[in-house]
Formats: C-alpha cells, sequence, structure tokens
C-alpha cells in the first residue's frame, strides 16, 4: 500500500512539474508573439543608435538630425512595423551601454555597426547582416606608417569594448609584431588621441573610419578580419527579429538596402 501511494505521489508530481514546464513555454511563446504587438501599439519603435559614425549613425551638429544607412534603416524598420517611417525615438548608445539597454526593455532593437559574431548570438538575436566591412588602419598622413608592420612597437588606439581589440591582438600575433594598446570610449576620443600624437593609428572599421578621414590623415590600403553588421535585439524576441530579418531579406531583393548604401557613399 505504501509503495502504491509513492508511484501515486511520484505521478502527481511529475504531472504537476510537466504542467508547470508547459505554462511556462506557452508564456514565453505568447510573450514572443506580443513583442511586435507592444510596439505597435505604444507607436513607436525605440533605436540605439550612435552618433558620432559618420554614414552609419551621426547626429549632423549642422542640422541636429540623426542621418546615416542605420537611421535609414530604422526608418524602414518603423515604417513596416509601425506603418509610418517618422515613429522613431533614437536613443545614443555606446558598446559599453548597449546590452545593459536592451535586456532592461529602454529599446527594442540595436543598429549601431553592431559586428555579428558567434559569441554574440549567444547573447543577442541578430538579423541577417546589411553591410559588411573589414578593420583598417587609420594614421597621420606625415606620420612614418605605411604598412600594418611599421606599427611594431607602437602604440594604436581602439574602442573599448569593441571587437577590434581582440581582433587585432590576432593580427599582431600573426603578423609577428608588438603592440601597445591604448582604449577609448568614443570614436572622436581615438582620432583626437591619433591627431595629438598619443597614438600611432587608429584601428575599427574602414567604414567608420572614413567617417574620420581628412586632409591630415590616411587609411592604409590593409585591411584585416572581416565585419558583418546585424540588427540586434534581446535572444527571446524571435518574432521581432523574425520580422526585421524578413524586411532585410525584401530589400535586399528590391534594391532598397543597394539604395541605402548609394545615399551615403557606401
Amino acid at each position: 500500500m505504501k509503495n502504491e501511494r509513492a508511484i501515486v505521489m511520484k505521478s502527481r508530481i511529475i504531472a504537476c512539474v510537466l504542467s508547470m514546464l508547459l505554462i511556462l513555454c506557452i508564456l514565453a511563446a505568447c510573450g514572443g508573439n506580443s513583442q511586435v504587438k507592444e510596439i505597435q501599439k505604444r507607436g513607436v519603435l525605440r533605436v540605439g543608435v550612435k552618433v558620432d559614425v559618420p554614414r552609419f549613425g551621426y547626429l549632423n551638429p549642422a542640422t541636429g538630425e540623426m542621418e546615416g544607412i542605420e537611421v535609414d534603416l530604422a526608418r524602414a524598420i518603423a515604417k513596416d512595423i509601425i506603418g509610418d517611417e517618422n515613429a522613431v525615438k533614437f536613443t545614443n548608445i555606446t558598446a559599453q551601454t548597449r546590452g545593459a539597454m536592451l535586456d532592461n526593455g529602454e529599446i527594442d532593437i540595436v543598429i549601431a555597426t553592431f559586428t555579428i559574431t558567434d559569441e554574440r548570438k549567444e547573447v543577442f538575436n541578430f538579423s541577417r547582416p546589411y553591410y559588411t566591412d573589414e578593420l583598417g588602419y587609420l594614421v597621420l598622413a606625415s606620420s612614418s606608417v605605411n604598412r600594418a608592420e611599421d606599427l611594431d612597437g607602437k602604440c594604436v588606439g581602439v574602442l573599448q569594448a569593441s571587437t577590434s581589440k581582440p581582433a587585432y591582438e590576432a593580427e599582431c600575433e600573426r603578423m609577428g609584431i608588438n603592440v601597445s594598446l591604448r582604449e577609448y570610449t568614443s570614436y572622436p576620443e581615438v582620432k583626437a588621441a591619433l591627431i595629438n600624437g598619443d597614438v600611432d593609428a587608429f584601428v575599427t572599421d574602414k567604414s567608420i573610419l572614413f567617417g574620420y578621414l581628412d586632409e591630415d590623415c590616411l587609411i592604409l590600403d590593409e585591411g584585416f578580419n572581416p565585419q558583418h553588421y546585424g540588427v540586434a535585439c534581446k535572444l527571446e524576441n524571435d518574432k521581432l527579429a523574425a520580422r526585421i530579418d524578413a524586411l532585410l531579406e525584401r530589400l535586399e531583393k528590391n534594391g532598397g538596402l543597394a539604395d541605402i548604401l548609394e545615399k551615403w557613399g557606401l
């Protein structure tokens, strides 16, 4: 009799656990389905962008307006989800703040030269790439640095918390050179450090470097480590990610993405 009661109790416990798991799965699915609807109900798409990357995400001081390929993509996503390309709230994010702002719900998506990596795909839900680049070198035109190997024994500036640092460390090891790295919190800071002579080169994505190119600087022909940019949202936001990915696929096929790239000289 005791064995029968134990078996019945055990069966009830297992059934209860399975029921709880089923409820959690249903709730998760419902949450996934509601992400797009929540944005539609709110009437605003909240987008994390950079404000210091010309041609990508840039707050134009002359107009006070956001501009760039990633701004245009954000407007296209708002148009697709809400029906109004102007229903966007842009929030300035950095490599240090983007993850936390997604996690705490301050923003819906990030479009900010966010490189897709296998490690990041375990934390964020990425779209297909909308742009592919590679890392490069911005140096002073008056310097003696004419090729990547000339940076041996010199100091190089990179953006804090970006993929540039580990990628460049691996590249230095491949080339057999020793370089000291100095990290900065923004691209303008790295550029200022280069102009002031605090670093001998500015290493990041070539498309970003072109935004900081002027008569005092040049970009070396060499490049390394391809960078694929994607739109990111929270890992569990499958429906929103699928909606964005489908839009990017359409833009690729109908030439809309190519038009945006051409508009910004990319």
